[in-house]
């Protein structure tokens, strides 16, 4: 099921988006950049998954 993957995606990012967010001093500052830029490009993405579901849920 797509839908299933979706989801797992979603939580999945977030959850990466907020230990990034919880664990940020523990990090060396040369990964920092693009750790931050990885996670905020998933949570982007997973934003994107959740409106095209609920578009595509109104078809």
């Amino acid at each position: 099921m797509p839908s299933d993957s979706n989801l797992v995606f979603i939580i999945a990012a977030f959850a990466f988006g907020v230990v990034l967010i919880l664990t940020k001093e523990r990090l060396p500052a040369p990964m920092r950049r693009g750790i931050a830029i990885t996670a905020a490009l998933f949570v982007a993405f997973a934003f994107f998954l959740i409106v095209y579901s609920f578009m595509m849920a109104g078809l």
